[in-house]
């Protein structure tokens, strides 16, 4: 009778039965908690020109065409090797290295070596492109960046243990964990400036000046964001800009925001934010003083700003960044 009436049901779609046996409990997947929503990710979902931090494992690919992303991509494989091409740049990725690259220029995974077990993971870190420029002290890692330069950090920078570690951090969508593993992955970078890499891509994007018959677009992109970096503090205007790669000011406009996905204006205002960001953690300058700081040349145009990116005024963000202390 059981029998029959447990056939009935499942033939009519009253119930679905899987293969295992009767008395074992199924074994869901457990899912990891979603992200604490942050004020900024506002700003990363709007904005292509920055991705959100992000972080996964998983079983390499091929990509089937060439993308780019706002990030600074850090990659590691856990064995064998793969081979990207980056703008028409043909690089060779090793295992058991953490390999990395601006992600804003165009690159594709052409082919992988799984490894003599086939069984290659990668782990891939995403750190925001605003993020990276406002690092501190990395010198000429941020230059080889920017110059389409690939390099793989020395064998004793990191290793998967601490990946895996960082990706656990991650995964738990708690605000501080988050906090602490950036400001790891910020020391990191900073001891890899001064130890050392090795260049699997000599940077080839080469300096603009005002004289420069003709470059590309991305040439002149990096000389304006190296120009914009240097002097945040000073009032940017495009006319001003523009004249330092030797472009009318609304050809130099268009350029940089068809290659960066964002105006020359909101990137600005982005670095600005950043900077005031990091003052404001200090917590020894007046709100006044780390907007003058930054950039802003009126108070209220900082308040303001700074409430549309991060949901919460300058105060309150201290007074959060004070408590976890």
């Amino acid at each position: 009778m059981l029998r029959q009436l447990f056939r009935f049901l499942k033939m009519s779609g009253v119930m679905y039965v899987t293969s295992r046996e009767p008395g074992v409990p199924s074994r869901k997947r457990k899912e990891a908690p979603r992200p604490v929503p942050r004020p900024d990710r506002k700003f990363y979902a709007s904005t292509a020109a920055f991705g959100r931090f992000g972080m996964r494992w998983f079983d390499p690919q091929l990509m089937p065409r060439e993308h780019f992303h706002g990030h600074i991509e850090l990659n590691w494989l856990t064995a064998g090797s793969m081979d990207y091409v980056i703008d028409g740049h043909a690089v060779s990725v090793p295992s058991n290295r953490l390999v990395m690259f601006w992600a804003g220029i165009p690159h594709q995974t052409v082919t992988i070596d799984r490894g003599p077990d086939d069984d290659a993971r990668q782990c891939n870190v995403y750190l925001p492109l605003d993020s990276f420029l406002h690092m501190p002290n990395l010198g000429k890692l941020t230059e080889t960046m920017m110059g389409g330069g690939v390099v793989a950090l020395a064998p004793d920078a990191i290793g998967e243990e601490t990946l895996h570690r960082w990706y656990e951090d991650y995964r738990r969508g708690d605000a501080e964990r988050g906090d602490i593993l950036r400001s790891e992955i910020a020391l990191m970078l900073r001891r890899a400036s001064v130890t050392g890499w090795n260049e699997l891509l000599t940077p080839w994007i080469e300096a603009v000046t005002p004289t420069t018959k003709a470059a590309t677009p991305l040439r002149y992109v990096v000389a304006m964001i190296k120009y914009i970096l240097e002097h945040l503090t000073d009032p940017l205007r495009a006319e001003d800009i523009a004249r330092v790669v030797g472009l009318h000011p609304n050809y130099a406009l268009n350029i940089f925001t068809s290659v960066m996905n964002v105006s020359l204006h909101k990137f600005v205002i982005r670095m600005r934010l950043i900077r005031a960001r990091s003052l404001l953690f200090e917590g020894e300058l007046s709100i006044e003083n780390v907007a003058f700081s930054s950039g802003f040349s009126a108070l209220s145009q900082f308040y303001d700003q700074f409430r549309s990116a991060y949901g919460i005024t300058p105060r309150e963000m201290r007074q959060q960044l004070l408590t976890h202390l």
